[in-house]
């Protein structure tokens, strides 16, 4: 998964980096703390999480100030574009539809939508299995997109939260027959805890790349070159030295991959 980059790249995105301004500027993520392992709390309060991580080492990199201003995930782009924050940091897909309202840096890392359900359910993703059921998502999520657009056809109730424990709460107390979610969010977030004995990743990973983007990215305002170059020069030095490798196999691969 390591990427090399051309000496000539490298350089240049290096130089870019080193090229910013002696004082450090402060550069703001928008985020929603909902979402182990990507972004959560711990019972101190302190962020945490795979996109934390990655957010304060780009900006080390950068050698500006990371400030972390929470918020609901569905109202993230309202938030850039209202210039509350200068990024959104979220395990976020890169749409179509989103990329009409924003710019993308380049990949972070994998994606892996999978079904939440019972054990004894015996669920399949696709509508045919899910005709009748009640399947939660998180509201805006590409996620939410896929489902009311594959599933809600065949007679599958879509039901959006504005965020995820809330999806979970419900499936446990049966008021939802399933969840579409990001697998390693499932697994620390649901599936590893005594509540989620009961539940499984239920059939395959999903893969359909006219809606559901196989990388999470960091997404910025269409009118901020700025803070896009100096995130996808920062990105590429921390891919250079191993760190989003390291990060990524820390979160991801210990069983504990975006919206």
């Amino acid at each position: 998964m390591k990427q090399r980059l051309l000496p000539a790249l490298a350089a240049a995105a290096l130089a870019l980096v080193a090229a910013q301004p002696a004082q450090a500027e402060t550069l703001r993520f928008g985020t929603d703390p909902t979402y182990p392992p990507y972004e959560y709390k711990l019972p101190s309060g302190q962020l945490v999480g795979l996109d934390i991580e990655i957010g304060n080492s780009l900006c080390a990199a950068a050698h500006v100030k990371c400030e972390w201003v929470e918020g609901s995930f569905d109202g993230l782009i309202a938030g850039l574009q209202s210039r509350k924050f200068d990024a959104i940091n979220a395990s976020l897909a890169a749409t179509a539809s989103r990329r009409a309202v924003m710019d993308f840096t380049t990949p972070l890392y994998p994606a892996d939508i999978r079904l939440v359900a019972a054990k004894t359910a015996h669920l399949q993703p696709n509508g045919t299995s899910l005709a009748g059921k009640r399947i939660g998502v998180l509201q805006g999520s590409t996620q939410a997109v896929f489902a009311k657009q594959n599933w809600a056809t065949h007679g599958v109730s879509i039901v959006e939260y504005q965020d995820q424990n809330s999806v979970y709460a419900d499936l446990l107390n049966g008021r939802l027959d399933g969840t579409l979610v990001v697998g390693a969010a499932a697994q620390l977030g649901f599936l590893a805890k005594p509540e989620g004995r009961n539940f499984e990743l239920a059939g395959p990973q999903i893969v359909d790349p006219a809606m559901l983007s196989a990388s999470s990215v960091i997404g910025v305002r269409k009118t901020d070159a700025h803070t896009l170059q100096m995130l996808d020069a920062a990105i590429a030095q921390l891919k250079q030295n191993g760190t989003i490798e390291r990060l990524t196999h820390k979160y991801l691969d210990a069983g504990a991959s975006t919206k």
